[in-house]
């Protein structure tokens, strides 16, 4: 068997390994001047005017995101059940409820036309989730919440620098956007995150919680000249701040998202253009004039499929080639499903794309020689 090929990896360069290494010598490990230079850079990249947070990861910053824009206890805040279980979690940490929306068969993203049916006197929020890096249809969801006076936090996590009517991701009249840099997103920092706003109570708040509930930044402390030790806790908040090492590899990463992206973008359509006689379906793409991140590319195998979705998993792992899922929807796992007295057929649309869906291997340190690979074993297996 040739070596094995694995699902994704993060592209970390010479330019990474340096801005790690000026911080180490620098003595600064935790949140410190690197920190803030990324959220610097962040807010510059966005535009439009935001503010951004950088925290420890994306589950880190909806939660704050979510207490900052006023979720208490027992409000609803609806969701998809077709993302990873950290975008609902974030809402029961605040003692409040998801409330799941199925999501549109063709896009893998929150059907706004089911979100309204779900509202009630107790909904107080609305976390639409870029699946893929594909935009979700944010005019309608955010005409929705005007209506029904909801908050909207948007789960961003896969769509860096995903466009939607031609504007980033992160400057609509949302309350705030999140962000991931997990290991195998678009950029990487191993681990964390970054809230992006404009409404400066929002911002101020998430500054605040982010950090134990300290009313000022810890890294103006600590480098003051002058005696700066007093400080006040005004909130119990948490341990969501991110260090400068993590910091560091975002600011060179931030540089390389838009060559990335279009890395990713020339692996899908070259995906497309061989996959297009199997018997699949292949992932919607963004807009005419619009960017799609690609974080992932998501196959769905069709009825005329020879194998299940699992034995094509199986088959292509044979061959050295890991594939993954994306995602196992939240409605059928069993806390939400037993929490919330769910059953699969309750959002048909999820549950169909669940069965058929396969994520291959997408990342801009493939080879050509990897991407043959990787077409050569689906075709095999496939066609």
């Amino acid at each position: 068997m040739n070596d094995f090929l694995p699902f994704a990896l993060p592209d970390i360069g010479e330019e990474e390994i340096a801005e790690v290494m000026d911080s180490l010598r620098s003595g600064w490990l935790t949140t410190g001047p690197k920190a803030k230079r990324f959220e610097q850079d962040f807010a510059a990249f966005v535009g439009d005017g935001v503010e951004a947070i950088a925290v420890n990861s994306a589950t880190a910053g909806l939660h704050i995101a979510l207490e900052a824009a006023g979720i208490k206890e027992s409000d609803e805040v609806i969701t998809t059940p077709y993302t990873f279980t950290a975008t609902a979690e974030v809402v029961r940490y605040l003692n409040a409820h998801p409330v799941f929306v199925d999501i549109e068969p063709d896009t893998f993203n929150i059907d706004p036309a089911k979100i309204e049916s779900a509202i009630t006197s107790r909904t107080k929020a609305i976390i639409p989730v870029h699946f893929a890096g594909l935009a979700c249809d944010m005019d309608r969801v955010i005409k929705i919440a005007q209506k029904h006076g909801l908050k909207v936090v948007e789960d961003a996590a896969h769509a860096l620098p995903t466009t939607y009517k031609g504007k980033l991701i992160g400057t609509f009249d949302s309350d705030a956007t999140v962000y991931s840099f997990y290991v195998t997103k678009t950029i990487a920092t191993g681990e964390g995150g970054m809230v992006v706003t404009r409404n400066k109570k929002v911002s101020e708040r998430c500054r605040v919680m982010r950090l134990h509930g300290i009313d000022r930044d810890v890294f103006n402390r600590y480098s003051s000249k002058k005696p700066s030790w007093h400080y006040e806790i005004i909130a119990p908040g948490f341990k969501y701040n991110m260090t400068d090492i993590a910091a560091s590899l975002g600011i060179q990463q931030l540089k390389k998202a838009r060559a990335f992206q279009k890395r990713r973008s020339e692996m899908s359509a070259y995906y497309d253009s061989v996959f297009g006689d199997l018997p699949v379906v292949l992932p919607p793409k963004a807009p005419e004039g619009d960017i799609h991140a690609w974080h992932l590319y998501v196959l769905r195998l069709s009825d005329k499929a020879p194998v299940s979705r699992d034995r094509f998993i199986e088959m292509m792992a044979e061959k050295g080639i890991g594939c993954s899922v994306h995602f196992i929807p939240l409605h059928i796992q069993p806390y939400w499903r037993d929490t919330y007295n769910l059953k699969p057929q309750d959002f048909p649309n999820a549950l169909h794309l669940f069965e058929r869906a396969v994520s291959l291997p997408l990342y801009t340190k493939m080879s050509e020689k990897d991407l043959k690979r990787v077409v050569e074993a689906v075709r095999n297996i496939l066609g």
